[in-house]
């Protein structure tokens, strides 16, 4: 699809897609990754190894604590979810897209029906810089600053998250994120993860570290 069409020209679902599938994701071929890990927090630091197989299965080693352990895995998997690739087809086949208000950017609002967690997006140009979903009693919002182009498609390099009270919009939490990455033969892996938060009103900075990055040799069958 062309860069030069405005979304004025686009319908909605054109629009998104166009977004959607400009995210940089992994290919069929990725082989997977060893690195040392690294987390901190305050004044504690952890290490360890993990490791993402061809088919996503993660491992996460020689870290003792094992509620570190848990937070590297679940770092590790939010990773994945977003490199991990899925058609259009697949994920919003069964989606009706409409556009909403346009801000002053020219992003563009776009309202989704049929979505089982009441997802909707913002797109300025060929990037989603806006995701809003309800998940239950919580509604979030993430909002990109600013991102990487990959020359393969886009990863979000700095965002904000905020969950409110979707009955009564009660802020509950806003987290700040700042990621890097570092070029891995073909592929891009997250080098760096820091996380600014507030946890019972006190600001909390984790700070997540990948060095060593390594791609695992391709299985041949």
């Amino acid at each position: 699809m062309n860069d030069t069409i405005e979304l004025t020209e686009l319908s909605a679902r054109d629009a998104f897609q166009a977004a959607y599938e400009n995210r940089y994701t992994w290919d069929e071929n990725f082989p997977g990754f060893t690195a040392d890990v690294t987390l901190i927090q305050g004044n504690e630091t952890h290490t360890g190894k993990i490791c993402v197989q061809a088919d996503f299965t993660v491992e996460v080693t020689e870290i003792v604590d094992e509620q570190v352990r848990e937070s590297v895995y679940t770092q590790i998997r939010d990773v994945i979810t977003h490199r991990k690739r899925s058609s259009f087809e697949k994920s919003h086949s069964k989606h009706e897209f409409s556009f909403g208000e346009t801000d002053t950017d020219d992003t563009r609002e776009i309202l989704v029906k049929g979505d089982a967690m009441g997802s909707n997006y913002k797109v300025r140009g060929k990037e989603i810089c806006q995701v809003s979903r309800v998940m239950g009693r919580m509604a979030f919002t993430i909002n990109t600053k600013s991102s990487l182009d990959t020359g393969s498609g886009y990863v979000s390099a700095a965002y904000t998250a905020v969950f409110r009270n979707p009955e009564t919009q009660e802020l509950l939490n806003k987290i700040d994120f700042q990621d890097t990455y570092e070029k891995v033969g073909d592929y891009y892996i997250m080098a760096t993860q820091v996380v600014n938060s507030l946890e019972k009103g006190q600001p909390v900075n984790t700070e997540f570290r990948f060095l060593n990055i390594q791609l695992l040799e391709r299985a041949i069958a």
